[in-house]
């Protein structure tokens, strides 16, 4: 049976992930058991999870900065960093490509293509083959 979740338990859910919080304590927001919490919170979380070449807004020492994930890792992602849009402070102490945790992710953008995106060189992890 498929599982119903609503536009303010999705908004909910997707910014507490972002967070870490626990599948309880998301649980206990949502006002539920942690059964049907955690049927909930897996319905949303593979919908969340970031692809290769999404463009996101993400938070270093209280800066906003701005990048493309140029590689996926278990729970973060590698990140090509767009100067021009981000915090300017943060370029002597953030190397250029750095990682970036799920949670990290505030907000997913659609910018237009910027001047790094041609020199990326975008990592695809492999099919498991069955």
């Amino acid at each position: 049976m498929a599982v119903k979740v609503t536009k303010k338990q999705r908004k909910l859910i997707e910014h507490e992930l972002r967070r870490g919080t626990s599948r309880s304590r998301i649980a206990a927001l949502l006002d539920v058991e942690y059964e049907e919490g955690a049927k909930l919170i897996d319905a949303v979380q593979e919908s969340i999870r970031p692809d290769v070449k999404d463009q996101i807004k993400f938070e270093f020492r209280d800066g906003e900065m701005y990048g493309i994930i140029s590689k996926l890792l278990e729970n973060s992602a590698v990140v090509e960093i767009y100067w021009d849009l981000s915090d300017r402070s943060k370029e002597d102490i953030l190397e250029t490509r750095t990682i970036v945790n799920f949670k990290d992710i505030k907000e997913f953008t659609d910018l237009p293509e910027q001047p790094e995106d041609k020199k990326i060189i975008f990592e695809y992890e492999p099919e498991e083959s069955e």
